[in-house]
């Protein structure tokens, strides 16, 4: 049996759009007609044990925005299945309409909330399932996407400052490359041509940017595709575990981009543990879902190793603390919180501290950063501005 993806007039003028299992498109739209529905637009799709591959996939931004409309139709006392046909009539993106579609559908099927969505796992990952599933199992599933919709616009704040602390000296670098290779490749012949025809004798300067002119024009084509190659065997390369690992650890050890990795990590790896913890989620379970948001490999194996430590009755911070990678601030906070019987609300404050660090090492790093990409570039065009210049200043000279 095949689905189809459709848009049709209701009885009342509004327009629908869904997904519908059946054998034909003539099957579909008789069985649209039966509900009251005209069809105008039909898409054949592939087979249902295939649905969950075609399905289109939300971005962060939309999937919070969904998140959190869906989370106030709940908190409204909407049950989720009109809550979900008021956010299809509501979408304005087909794509969206689509995946929603699926997912009532799953619904009406009997099938749970947390089932339907991990039919969709590049929109809705293991984490979002974990939390709708123990929001399903409480009894609390207004409050467990509420908070859901909290976490996944604070973590897309981290990223967002993340990306605009990166973006500046990426382009730095690019302009500072493009303008000293049409210096190297266009100006500095042109220029220096004229000395060349001369019977002066060159300044040692001059010299070398002749030469490395020279060699430049000679070799980009060699250099272009070397670069080229580079990227694609790191790009290989990255996909191997171990060399990856490798390559984390040393980060890890790197005095400013290092910290900064690990608490970018630490703040995510918090959140997470934050709101399945405050959602009633065993410890263990949150632990495995908080496997996967962490991005350095060293941290995920630590965290791992501390997941087999609590299963044999260790507390989390000794078993956090054991590996000395995680921050002392967190795992002492963390310490408190068992300590306490409040670890949710313990989570919560260090997920702040956390990102409050990741904010003010993003700034440090960035203030540091920004001047010495600028100094490096204006010192590559002085040295270049002072081997043009020297001939002439001692023809000056000699005139005089």
């Amino acid at each position: 049996m095949s689905h189809f993806r459709y848009r049709a007039i209701a009885p009342d003028g509004r327009e629908v759009a869904g997904v519908i299992d059946a054998e034909s498109a003539r099957q579909a739209r008789s069985q649209l007609r039966q509900q009251g529905l005209v069809a105008y637009e039909m898409v054949a799709g592939e087979t249902r044990a295939g649905q969950a591959t075609t399905a289109p996939r939300l971005g962060p931004a939309a999937l919070m925005l969904l998140t959190r409309q869906w989370a106030t139709l709940l908190a409204a006392g909407i049950p989720v299945e009109p809550a979900l046909a008021a956010l299809i009539e509501q979408s304005e993106e087909a794509a969206t309409r689509t995946l929603l579609a699926a997912i009532r559908d799953e619904l009406r099927a009997g099938h749970p909330l947390h089932r339907a969505l991990a039919s969709h796992p590049h929109s809705f990952g293991s984490l979002y399932c974990a939390l709708v599933a123990a929001g399903e199992q409480s009894g609390q599933l207004d409050r467990v996407m509420l908070r859901l919709a909290d976490n996944l616009e604070s973590s897309g704040a981290l990223r967002q400052k993340v990306l605009q602390a990166t973006i500046y000296p990426a382009l730095v670098v690019v302009v500072a490359a493009a303008v000293v290779g049409a210096l190297m490749l266009y100006v500095v012949p042109q220029v220096v041509a004229v000395f060349q025809n001369g019977r002066q004798e060159l300044p040692l300067l001059t010299r070398l940017l002749i030469a490395a002119s020279d060699l430049l024009r000679l070799t980009w084509p060699g250099l272009v595709a070397g670069a080229a190659l580079a990227l694609w065997s790191g790009r290989r390369a990255w996909r191997r575990e171990a060399w990856r690992e490798t390559l984390q650890a040393r980060l890890m050890r790197l005095p400013v981009l290092g910290r900064l990795a690990v608490a970018f990590d630490s703040a995510r790896l918090a959140q997470t543990l934050a709101i399945l913890a405050g959602s009633g989620v065993p410890l263990l379970t949150a632990l495995h879902a908080g496997t996967a948001v962490v991005w350095l490999l060293p941290l995920r194996r630590a965290l791992q190793a501390a997941t087999g430590e609590v299963r044999e009755g260790a507390t989390l911070q000794r078993a956090l603390g054991r590996s000395r990678l995680f921050p002392p601030l967190l795992v002492h906070m963390i310490g408190s919180g068992e300590a306490s019987g409040r670890l949710g609300e313990m989570l919560e404050k260090a997920a702040r501290q956390q990102a409050d660090e990741v904010s003010a090492r993003l700034a440090t790093a960035t203030s540091l950063l920004e001047p010495l990409l600028i100094l490096a570039m204006g010192g590559i065009v002085l040295l270049i501005v002072l081997a043009i210049l020297q001939p002439i200043i001692e023809i000056n000279q000699l005139l005089h």
